[in-house]
């Protein structure tokens, strides 16, 4: 781990990393946290409404071969966005979605513009959907939501993540490498084999899980 910053630096350090730099969405009050000071090295693409930024995302992500990111405003934008969800996730399109969410000390109060269950909203349309119990937590399954996004069979993932949590401490977190090709790849290959030769104690964990 690096040193501790913001929920906020952390993502957009991941961000950066993964090559998710061009942020599609349709932005509401809960996301207004993460926007301020944009980076100038990101692009934010809007959409007219959260169905247009997912299917923009997704024509993005086919086009580089990269995860997209797209960031939509709580249950009303998500709602608004399930229909371009489900055809990513028919034609197994890597998207990332960052969902916005209520603070969450207003969570327990059922606030009007929150989601109850916000990891169950958009599934079974998404590989993989969580809402973080702490602050700290974020970037880390922003790392994971990636990952999935990434790993074959492709498809879009989501994360609801609180207004207050951008501003929480946390540390920096390592993007994790994907090889998603279907024959074993020489450099892949290479790599796990300088790992273990030089390994004192080596493990390999192998399975469908």
């Amino acid at each position: 781990m690096i040193p501790v910053t913001t929920v906020r630096d952390a993502v957009f350090e991941l961000c950066r990393r993964t090559g998710m730099t061009t942020v599609f969405g349709n932005p509401g009050s809960t996301e207004l946290r993460m926007l301020r000071d944009w980076p100038a090295h990101f692009r934010y693409v809007l959409g007219l409404q959260e169905s247009v930024a997912v299917g923009m995302a997704a024509g993005h992500a086919l086009g580089t071969g990269r995860a997209a990111l797209v960031s939509l405003h709580s249950a009303g934008g998500v709602g608004h966005s399930l229909g371009a969800v489900f055809n990513a996730y028919r034609d197994r399109v890597p998207v990332v979605i960052v969902a916005g969410q209520q603070s969450r000390s207003l969570l327990p109060l059922h606030p009007f513009l929150g989601a109850d269950e916000p990891a169950e909203f958009p599934r079974p349309y998404v590989k993989w959907s969580r809402q973080p119990e702490r602050a700290e937590d974020v970037p880390a399954a922003l790392a994971e939501a990636h990952r999935v996004a990434m790993t074959h069979p492709r498809g879009p993932v989501f994360l609801s993540v609180p207004e207050d949590d951008w501003d929480a401490p946390c540390d920096l977190v390592a993007p994790r490498t994907v090889h998603g090709g279907f024959t074993a790849d020489p450099a892949a290959l290479a790599e796990l084999a300088a790992r273990l030769d030089g390994s004192a104690r080596p493990a390999l964990v192998v399975g469908p899980g």
